[in-house]
């Protein structure tokens, strides 16, 4: 077992001054046991918490580090920035630099507008699809999750499936109205509520390949169906790919799936680990945004100098080196065959989705397509093989209902590490 001393004593200070003692709720760790790990420093592959435990780390900031931790090209961008000032509150070239570098690499995206976080990304997606459209209404899918803005937390995956509150209090029963849900990977049902609330469908927005319930890949021709579904009725298709984008492909799902959204929203890795996000899409409908046009969002940090230099080195670096994603696949596929084999060999109820370098065990004999399946995953189970895991090295999502994400630092010898440690992990939990 771990000496864990510090982090456990800051977590308790923490519970005095934070709301559960952390800024983010999966965090806690209330879903698989025990207490958060405070994180010191990392490099690489590699995660140290303050009492010197070293871990692989297979969340890496929930997705944006897909070259790894402390990357050297990012860390100078980011000091040369410092080096000028942290922020201005003005326009810089740098964010000239990135609208035509996201434009360059997204098909879809003609124009687009800088933010703070995934969250504001999203939101603002929905304003904008509303107000150019003059419809109230939104469609998302069951556990799907779009940050915490109000309009979203309806049938939310993520933490809020984590911490059983799908429906969080605060969200106004006319906002709920305005919300429809139905299940990810059914076409009939879009349909039948197209049908039923025609003209009045603003957006419909969904993660294409979802993360936010454990990693869920769309079903054989479900893009397509959505994109021709909302194209008939006038509703503003919405790709979230603030988990997806730059990840995947390149052109982040869209492209994997040769599938265009009319927006697209953007997060993670255009920060290279700074907090950042972005919107963007269809001319016609960027330019209703103020000031070009009447949709009002702003924001004094948005396109912020450091962000822009630490996203500009990651993105310039996955631009010029496309066999990265080779790379990545390759070691994805090579720890999912491994895990496989264990899982069969110790006779589990328990299946793994995978997308690229996105990944998720689900402990549960049923196929995983939506929220309903995901949600039949024994979690006790999960918490136990997340505390072994942990105990031997290896940090994962501390949630059943999260994605797994490699980075480009996970060589062949640290991917041995993990087959082992899950290994040893399984055969622990099965006794």
């Amino acid at each position: 077992m771990k000496n864990i001393s510090r982090s456990t004593a800051l977590f308790e200070r923490a519970k005095q001054f934070i709301p559960g003692g952390v800024n983010s709720p999966v965090r806690a760790f209330k879903a698989v046991g025990g207490n958060p790990l405070f994180i010191k420093k990392a490099k690489g592959a590699y995660l140290y918490d303050e009492d010197g435990n070293e871990y692989v780390d297979l969340i890496n900031s929930w997705g944006p580090m897909i070259l790894g931790h402390a990357y050297p090209a990012v860390e100078e961008a980011v000091r040369e920035a410092l080096s000028c000032s942290p922020s201005f509150g003005a326009p810089t070239a740098r964010e000239v630099e990135m609208a035509e570098l996201i434009c360059s690499m997204i098909p879809s995206v003609e124009k687009v507008r800088m933010v703070n976080s995934g969250t504001e990304a999203t939101m603002s997606a929905i304003r904008v699809a509303r107000g150019f459209t003059g419809r109230d209404k939104i469609i998302k899918m069951e556990g799907c999750y779009h940050g915490h803005g109000d309009s979203f937390l309806i049938s939310a995956g993520s933490g809020a499936l984590t911490f059983g509150y799908p429906d969080s209090p605060g969200v106004t029963k006319g906002t709920a109205l305005d919300t429809l849900t139905v299940p990810f990977n059914d076409l009939n049902a879009v349909e039948l509520l197209v049908e039923k609330n025609a003209g009045q469908i603003a957006a419909l927005i969904l993660e294409p390949v979802v993360g936010n319930m454990g990693c869920v890949p769309p079903a054989e021709g479900y893009l397509e169906g959505l994109r021709k579904i909302c194209s008939k009725s006038g509703i503003v298709l919405i790709f979230d790919e603030v988990m997806t984008g730059f990840r995947l492909s390149q052109g982040g799902a869209q492209q994997l799936y040769n599938v265009k959204p009319d927006l697209t929203t953007l997060g993670k890795i255009i920060g290279g680990g700074l907090p950042v996000g972005a919107y963007g899409g269809k001319r016609e409908i960027m330019d209703s945004v103020s000031p070009a046009g009447p949709i009002y969002q702003a924001g004094t940090l948005s396109g912020n100098p450091m962000a822009m230099a630490a996203g500009l080195a990651m993105l310039k670096h996955l631009k010029d080196n496309p066999g990265i994603y080779d790379a990545l696949n390759g070691t994805a596929n090579f720890i999912i065959q491994g895990l496989q084999k264990q899982i069969s060999k110790y006779r589990l109820s328990c299946s793994i989705n995978h997308v690229g370098s996105m990944f998720t065990l689900f402990f549960t004999d049923k196929k995983v397509i939506d929220f309903a399946s995901a949600k039949t995953s024994d979690t006790v189970l999960f918490g136990k093989y997340f505390q072994a895991m942990l105990s031997r090295g290896v940090y994962l999502a501390p949630s059943q209902y999260e994605a797994l994400f490699l980075s480009a630092a996970i060589d062949k010898t640290i991917a041995d590490r993990i087959i082992q440690a899950s290994n040893e992990s399984l055969e622990e939990i099965t006794k």
